[in-house]
């Protein structure tokens, strides 16, 4: 037996069972560290799921604003309310956000930014002294931060008198203007161009002299005083002297008036292929017909601008009468955006962004232009021809939106879906009570709202 001596001395020296005491001396660093990136790893899900919401919330917020639903006073609450429907983590805890809106100013866009805070109970690491992890979030909605360039292309055809569509066009149109020209913060910020048509446009009898316009195709007399058209082909009685002869047919005054003063500032389509082209007029065949056309637009083309009133006005003046040719319209938008003969788009600031859109309403499908078509059925010709400017259109960087209503059942068009930029850029229609939510979703789509963190 071991004396009490020798056993003290073998407890001294006996080293079997450190392990269990170092082990007991590790296990609360051991268990912090691995709880820590548990813990961590709760609060990082927790955090991303909120971003997510924010992120949600901020867009929706913000298009509400742009859009005219709420005020700015209301945009906490707002916020507020959607959170709330959103955000479902149960984990979270003291969560509180805020909204706050910034107008714009000169090229920054107007923007809502949304900001979010909330902690989580810790399960491991408040071992060592940390019972929560707090994290914060926070997202902002930029709108308007591109400068607007809007070619409304409207169709002012004989058509457009039926099932009540010219009537709910003019106060969609100009409802339209409304919600656009509210981006604009400062003066050009948004300018809106205004193009009627049929087969051919009005570009104004002021014009008369300008160096883009040529007259040998036009005629003031379009029949003779037995009330009989000039065209040879006469079951086309409506063909003023440019359609008659870009047809085929022999024009039959002997002395085409020359005397400016009548022209009701009609054109028709320019040679081809300037007629898809934005070839600046330098020459005869770049230049534009001028054409003493029957049923010319009422309404003449307004170039871009941001008075209101003049474009309120030109809407207004719009009357239903002639045939179908959206090529026309579409080219004459386009026009209308560029820095150039004839219509001399304002300039633009290198210091700045430009989205330059049209919009290309109609309630019909092509039936005529310069050569083709009767202005009566579908001219597959006339579809060709626009089928090339719109493809060359969107490959320069203009966003196009086509509105088609069709309350006669003649059918989907079979260019202005393509035509369109996207599939969203294309609206069809059945009634006349859809062109004003039509154009207030192409409004919404232009203010490009986009998120940035």
């Amino acid at each position: 037996m071991l004396s009490n001596s020798s056993l003290m001395k073998r407890f001294r020296k006996d080293r079997r069972g450190n392990v269990a005491v170092i082990f007991g001396i590790m296990i609360i660093p051991v268990l912090s560290f691995a709880g820590a990136a548990i813990d961590y790893a709760r609060a990082s899900r927790a955090k991303a799921t909120m971003q997510s919401v924010l992120d949600s919330v901020s867009l929706m917020v913000a298009k509400d604003l742009s859009s005219g639903l709420i005020t700015t006073a209301q945009i906490n609450s707002k916020a507020q309310t959607y959170f709330t429907a959103l955000y479902t983590d149960t984990e979270a805890q003291s969560v509180s956000i805020s909204a706050a809106y910034t107008q714009s100013s000169g090229s920054n866009g107007s923007t809502v930014q949304v900001s979010g805070s909330a902690k989580i109970q810790t399960a491991f690491m408040q071992i060592v002294g940390f019972p929560s992890l707090g994290f914060n979030a926070n997202s902002t909605s930029t709108w308007g931060a591109n400068l607007l360039r809007v070619a409304l292309v409207l169709d002012n055809t004989g058509s457009m008198s039926q099932s009540g569509k010219m009537a709910a066009l003019k106060p969609a149109a100009q409802q339209l203007v409304s919600q656009l020209s509210a981006l604009a913060q400062n003066q050009g910020d948004v300018y809106i161009s205004v193009v009627p048509f049929e087969v051919n446009v009005n570009v104004g009898t002021a014009n008369s002299s300008a160096t883009w316009l040529r007259w040998d195709q036009w005629d003031a007399n379009n029949k003779d005083s037995w009330g009989r058209s000039y065209c040879s082909q006469s079951t086309y009685s409506w063909f003023a002297r440019a359609e008659c002869v870009g047809h085929g047919y022999s024009w039959s005054d002997g002395s085409p008036s020359t005397n400016k003063s009548s022209w009701n500032g009609c054109v028709a389509d320019r040679d081809q292929s300037y007629d898809v082209s934005a070839t600046a007029p330098s020459s005869l065949p770049t230049s534009f017909p001028a054409n003493q056309e029957g049923n010319c637009p009422a309404a003449a083309i307004l170039p871009l601008t941001y008075n209101w009133t003049n474009v309120n006005n030109t809407i207004n003046a719009m009357s239903p009468n002639g045939a179908t040719n959206q090529t026309i319209g579409l080219l004459w938008g386009w026009l209308s955006l560029l820095q150039q003969s004839p219509l001399n788009a304002p300039a633009e600031s290198s210091n700045n962004q430009y989205q330059h859109i049209i919009i290309l309403f109609t309630d019909g499908l092509n039936t005529a232009d310069r050569w083709y078509g009767d202005g009566s059925s579908i001219s597959t010709q006339v579809d060709s021809r626009m089928t090339t400017l719109c493809s060359a259109i969107k490959a320069s960087g203009v966003v196009i939106y086509t509105v088609q209503i069709d309350t006669d059942g003649a059918g989907q068009s079979a260019v202005l879906p393509a035509c369109a930029s996207g599939p969203g850029n294309f609206f069809m229609l059945t009634q006349a009570s859809q062109i004003s939510s039509a154009f207030a979703a192409i409004g919404t789509s232009i203010s490009q709202l986009r998120v940035s963190k």
